[in-house]
């Protein structure tokens, strides 16, 4: 039986601290899983953010968890992207409900050699590609700050769950913001690492010529930088490879971040301009920096990126209908279109008619928008942006039963300062500056230079110790 003191012990704790309790065995890896198996028991009927449950696994590695820096750990998978031998893995997609996987991915493998125990999978929306998490199969996440408003996506199971306090840290992956926007929607950290950061492969090394990261989302940025030592590296072969820091990313954030240069813009990456609440949270944040010390300057981005984001889906739709084909072979039929959300079958049959010249158009063409965003950042240690320039959706804005594929698109101009950083590989990181009076979280976004996680980190911590942002609860948490 768990107990109420337990229960307040483990949900106060970050990873960190949980692991240090297993080390000095004052609980055990067992007590922790039963005590986030609990809490999913409890709050999960209210959130729908746990979709796949694998309890009896972890339970039973709690006899003898790995002996990492996270041992004894309890942890979630999402459910999209990374193979666990033996697992069910399904996308999202009706399509894949009875496919189990058959190895481990190499940051599945990391994961589990960190000591982490797998409670099982966070929900996500059909394929990833929405920043709402309300896939047709499981039903819709709902936000713990207030049940109204979206999660984010596509990692939204895994914000709602670490936001709830079911487990401290959970996989996320971001191809646009997969990662940054669940973060921002539920209070969290969640940092994108670099292209190169973290392998891929070995199956898959160059998914989307490097613009999806998987990571994970947290409450605190030592757990972020902890994270990040535990699973970054490369593997033989990876296209892009950054070398590892001589010290931790854990040691290294005790530093303060100097004085930096900030560029900051106050303009919409197209459509609307930023909500009220949105820019209010902007400047208090350009107060609080100058408050440090740094210096602060408005510079607004010279690229087309809404030229820019229908390029980038050129790429997403013929990747989408390549592992459409791969998943027949492995399935043994073809996806029929009663299987998939509205938008995804458009996005599948615009992916099917686009040449090969076409195709080669678009990667030139983000290419290129690449080049142009480092260049017109290189002067700045950290670039600000708002995560998201709206505040958090209601639930339903972001179904995915929309047929005009270019409509769906448009509306993603509340994340246009995401996607940038996936296509020019820049390491990124939301956090949660402030929490409007109707408990709805806004968060800032970070952006560093090429494999440069550590002033962010430093930067970001720096923000944590002065807003405490660990500290605040969510109503349903």
């Amino acid at each position: 039986m768990v107990t109420s003191d337990l229960k307040e012990l483990y949900t106060e704790s970050d990873a960190l601290d949980l692991a240090e309790l297993v080390r000095t065995r004052q609980v055990t890896p067992l007590e922790l899983v039963e005590t986030a198996i609990a809490l999913i028991e409890e709050l999960d009927p209210k959130l729908n953010a746990v979709v796949v449950r694998t309890f009896d696994i972890a339970r039973q590695t709690a006899q003898n968890p790995a002996p990492g820096p996270f041992a004894g750990v309890p942890f979630l998978l999402k459910n999209i992207g990374s193979m666990w031998k033996d697992a069910p893995l399904t996308n999202g997609y009706s399509f894949m409900k009875d496919f189990i996987c058959g190895y481990d991915t190499e940051l599945s493998r990391r994961i589990q050699a960190a000591g982490f125990l797998l409670l099982g999978r966070t929900n996500t929306p059909e394929g990833g590609w929405s920043i709402g998490t309300e896939p047709k199969l499981y039903g819709p996440t709902k936000n713990p700050w207030n049940p109204s408003v979206t999660p984010g996506g596509s990692s939204g199971g895994a914000g709602a769950a670490v936001a709830a306090r079911i487990v401290p840290l959970a996989e996320g992956s971001d191809g646009g913001g997969s990662i940054r926007v669940p973060a921002s929607c539920n209070n969290l950290v969640g940092l994108k690492p670099s292209r190169g950061r973290i392998t891929y492969g070995p199956q898959i090394p160059d998914f989307w010529h490097g613009s999806v990261a998987t990571f994970g989302i947290t409450r605190t940025v030592r757990d972020t930088a902890a994270y990040l030592d535990a699973v970054a590296g490369n593997l033989p072969g990876d296209p892009y490879v950054l070398p590892k820091p001589e010290t931790s990313w854990l040691s290294q954030i005790a530093a303060g971040p100097g004085r930096l240069r900030i560029g900051y813009t106050l303009k919409q990456a197209w459509g609307e301009p930023f909500a009220p609440e949105v820019k209010e949270t902007l400047l208090s944040t350009l107060k609080l920096l100058e408050s440090f010390g740094h210096i602060v300057e408005e510079h607004d981005l010279g690229v087309d990126l809404r030229s820019a984001w229908h390029h980038y889906n050129v790429i997403n739709a013929v990747e989408m209908a390549a592992e459409f084909d791969q998943l027949a072979v492995t399935i043994g039929r073809p996806v029929e279109e009663s299987e998939v959300a509205a938008v995804n079958w458009s996005l599948l049959e615009h992916g099917r008619a686009l040449s090969a010249i076409q195709y080669s158009t678009s990667i030139a063409a983000v290419r290129s928008a690449t080049q142009h965003i480092a260049e017109d950042l290189a002067p700045y240690d950290v670039f600000l942006t708002p995560t998201l320039t709206q505040k958090p959706r209601p639930i339903g804005y972001w179904s995915m039963d929309e047929k005009d594929l270019q409509a769906y698109l448009e509306r993603w101009s509340d994340a246009g300062y995401m996607f940038a950083f996936n296509i020019s590989g820049l390491p990124a990181m939301s956090v949660p500056v402030a929490v409007t009076p109707d408990n709805i979280p806004i968060g800032m976004q970070l952006v560093g230079r090429l494999g440069d996680e550590t002033t962010l980190l430093r930067l970001a911590q720096q923000m944590e110790q002065e807003l405490q942002w660990h500290k605040r609860r969510a109503p349903l948490a």
